[in-house]
């Protein structure tokens, strides 16, 4: 009974060190297109990309995958971001984000995504590292 139990506990342990050596960690790639319309999330890895593609299928009009804010400058009068509307397509292996206004050149531009954020890797909760909180990926981007 117990050599079954010591071979189901190994092979859990292989399980569970091939999840956290996977590459599945790294995170998307945010960045303006080449000519500055949209902006590009790409490098998801497939599992995450499956799932963006199954919930842009079923809810693309209320989908909130991507939220673009323009950060304000040091000389404007409203200090707050102010959230910049627009449409997020999932294209091939990356998710656009197309404002509705074109991008002004000189501001900076804070996006925000929780694709491919995960809660914690199997690692930290061998190690009870584990986040509470999910906190989304930013990425700041110049004009």
């Amino acid at each position: 009974m117990f050599k079954c139990f010591f071979k189901y506990l190994a092979a859990i342990a292989v399980v569970l060190f091939a999840l956290s050596c996977s590459n599945t960690n790294n995170r998307p790639i945010i960045k303006f297109s080449r000519d500055s319309s949209s902006i590009i999330i790409k490098n998801i890895d497939e599992a995450n990309l499956l799932q963006v593609k199954n919930a842009y299928r079923a809810n693309a009009d209320t989908l909130n995958l991507v939220s673009v804010l323009i950060k304000p400058g040091d000389l404007d009068s409203i200090q707050d971001e102010l959230e910049v509307p627009g449409k997020v397509k999932v294209l091939g292996d990356s998710v656009v984000f197309n404002p509705d206004q074109p991008f002004l050149k000189g501001k900076e531009y804070l996006v925000e995504s929780y694709i491919g954020i995960k809660f914690a890797t199997v690692g930290d909760l061998i190690r009870g590292d584990g986040k509470q909180n999910l906190k989304a990926q930013q990425q700041t981007l110049k004009r």
